[in-house]
């Protein structure tokens, strides 16, 4: 069946609305076009998200909330609403339920309610597609290109947290077959329960001056994306070897020749801070439980060498373009 779901099936998604929130004045119910919220004596900036996600099959609904509520929490925002949009392949009411109970009790978690959306069955799929807008809002909006000349470039938790997950779960069976034990491969799994960069970006935004959460493409694309936010006269100097990486995420990348800099990177937050606040910064997060690791630094571009401006320079060697994630391969050739 093409088309919207019926009545009773459109039910179970119309429950899921994750955290209460007193602001919803009209959320999701049957007949609903639209939601209402009250901004009154909210922070002064609204900041609004949106992303899909279909490739992820077992944990679609939670990584598709933590990745739009990421990007709200780069900002320098508190996530706090939501809209889901879902396209299933079938209506299938095991799959639309897994989806469902995964997006309710993921938004829940990170207390925020989901206020709108829209869910219909597309036979032309292959997999879910969940897309989510995320609203949420700030007294200090930070830009991903706010950094200067001099401020530290610091990376909370690791390179691809995200992909080290999808790798243990979708890709189990491959690592498995090139040498990664059970136990890595369990230990890699529960990185799903890492993604969110929400107490990240809460714990460095006051010292920040620029935050970016890597996603597609990983920290190398991050890299990219903010050296040109940044604009010109600048230039971000990484060293490859004071990237943290944890030991799982090395064997499986390593496993299936995966550059854990250059694949799914949700659950590391980039940020930049000037050196007399990078303590300030570690400190916080240190408070709250959460590893970073100093990466190299922002500089200004060489005068003689405007092709540097906005560049990125990973062990001098310089890039301009963001890698193709090196996860692709594998689901395309599934």
């Amino acid at each position: 069946m093409t088309g919207k779901l019926d009545r009773e099936a459109l039910a179970a998604v119309l429950a899921a609305t994750g955290a209460d929130d007193a602001a919803v004045e009209t959320g999701p119910a049957y007949g609903e076009d639209a939601a209402a919220i009250d901004l009154t004596g909210a922070a002064s900036t609204l900041v609004v998200a949106a992303d899909p996600l279909s490739l992820a099959a077992q944990a679609v609904g939670e990584l598709a909330v933590h990745i739009a509520c990421n990007d709200v929490a780069a900002s320098g925002a508190d996530p706090r609403w939501l809209t889901h949009t879902l396209f299933l392949p079938d209506d299938d009411p095991g799959r639309l339920r897994t989806v469902t109970e995964q997006v309710d009790a993921t938004a829940r978690d990170l207390g925020v309610a989901i206020v709108g959306g829209h869910t219909e069955v597309l036979p032309s799929l292959e997999r879910p597609l969940c897309s989510m807008t995320a609203l949420g809002t700030t007294d200090r909006f930070v830009s991903s290109g706010g950094a200067e000349p001099g401020d530290r470039l610091l990376l909370t938790k690791g390179a691809g947290i995200e992909a080290t997950a999808i790798l243990a779960t979708d890709f189990r069976a491959e690592c498995a077959e090139a040498g990664v034990s059970a136990a890595t491969l369990d230990s890699a799994a529960a990185f799903l329960d890492e993604v969110s960069v929400v107490p990240d970006a809460a714990a460095v935004r006051d010292a920040a001056t620029a935050m970016h959460d890597p996603t597609e493409g990983g920290l190398l694309t991050a890299l990219v994306e903010t050296a040109a936010a940044t604009g010109s006269g600048t230039v971000l100097a990484v060293e490859r070897d004071r990237v943290p990486v944890r030991p799982e995420t090395r064997a499986c990348c390593a496993a299936l020749g995966v550059d854990p800099l250059a694949t799914f990177g949700s659950g590391a937050l980039l940020a930049a801070a000037p050196p007399e606040r990078v303590d300030e910064a570690t400190d916080a997060l240190a408070a709250a439980g959460i590893a970073v690791g100093e990466i190299g630094e922002v500089r200004a571009a060489d005068d003689d060498a405007d092709s540097d401006a906005g560049a990125v320079l990973l062990d001098g060697e310089r890039i301009e373009e963001p890698p193709r994630d090196e996860l692709y391969p594998f689901w395309e050739s599934a």
